[in-house]
């Protein structure tokens, strides 16, 4: 299993809040199956990041791009593998 790092770039701010239900049900559903590690919004309004756990960048693609905020063209997507280090 690898990270993947899904940055979510705001594109239409003015839907962002339309669709913000259905976004965190989907990510709630996907934590539930254990396929994402970690969420949040940027602070400062730019859009936020999820970091999906999945066995290639292929599914977490196909993760990343089911999510009702790229599928609404709310948010832009960059999806990068992260290797991932955790601090001592």
């Amino acid at each position: 299993m690898s990270y993947f790092a899904a940055i979510l770039l705001m594109e239409k701010p003015d839907l962002n809040m339309t669709y913000r239900p259905q976004h965190l049900e989907y990510l709630e559903k996907l934590e539930s199956e254990g396929k994402v590690f970690a969420k949040g919004p940027f602070v400062d309004g730019a859009g936020g990041l999820v970091i999906y756990q999945a066995n290639s960048i292929e599914e977490a693609r196909e993760l990343a791009e089911a999510d009702p905020y790229i599928i609404h063209g709310v948010r832009s997507l960059q999806l990068h593998e992260w290797g991932m280090a955790l601090s001592k």
